[in-house]
């Protein structure tokens, strides 16, 4: 029962630290309600679009710390807890519940970002190979596209072959695990698909100047 129990505790510390709302909380540091500002998502994005390019990136650095906590910090301390060794299967369901607690955040009423970085915080201590592969993709579609949605998109994708291809003989949890998260990822970037369907997704413009009036 108490093992039970602190399974349990663990589970609600990886959500609750996941739910914690670090671009909504910088942008309000510049009196800016994030939700009310260019896409209205809480995640880095748009902070890094709509308050400042500084608070964007801090705020991308504190998702991905939620999810490389969640797997790999926090298995660390139960096992010293409960003097047994974390399995894989826990550390993949405490990096579930950082990437939920994220998407769904219970302080904001269960409205939250798309998981993406902390996702990948959460791959860093689980499966570093297939994010390295993922952010290389990343950085090319992106730069190639000039589109954050298609690169996360298509870097999810990627990520979840790359789990297969490199998987250990045996082992099934990870790259379903990663084929899981990725259509978490993809599905979470509905409202952008849509828009890239439009033609009315935000393109990202590399040194644009702002018209002098």
């Amino acid at each position: 029962m108490k093992l039970t129990l602190i399974y349990i505790i663990s589970g609600m510390i990886a959500y609750l630290l996941g739910a914690v709302p670090f671009g909504l909380l910088f942008a309000r540091l510049k009196g800016i309600d994030i939700r009310k500002v260019g896409s209205g998502n809480i995640g880095a994005t748009n902070v890094f679009r709509s308050v400042s390019k500084g608070l964007g990136i801090f705020t991308f650095f504190c998702d991905m710390l939620k999810g490389f906590v969640a797997s790999k910090i926090l298995p660390v301390f139960m096992a010293r807890i409960t003097g047994n060794e974390s399995s894989q299967m826990t550390v993949i369901i405490f990096a579930l519940l950082a990437v939920a607690g994220h998407n769904w955040p219970v302080y904001l009423k269960f409205k939250g970002g798309k998981g993406i970085a902390t996702t990948a915080g959460a791959l860093i201590g689980i499966a570093p190979s297939a994010l390295g592969i993922g952010f290389l993709s990343w950085i090319i579609i992106f730069l190639s596209s000039r589109y954050v949605s298609v690169a996360s998109i298509m870097a999810a994708i990627v990520v979840s072959i790359a789990g297969w291809l490199f998987r250990a003989e045996g082992d099934l949890t990870t790259p379903v695990f990663l084929t899981v998260l990725a259509a978490l990822g993809i599905w979470r970037h509905k409202t952008n698909i849509q828009r890239l369907i439009k033609g009315t997704e935000h393109r990202f413009e590399f040194g644009k100047k702002k018209k002098i009036s």
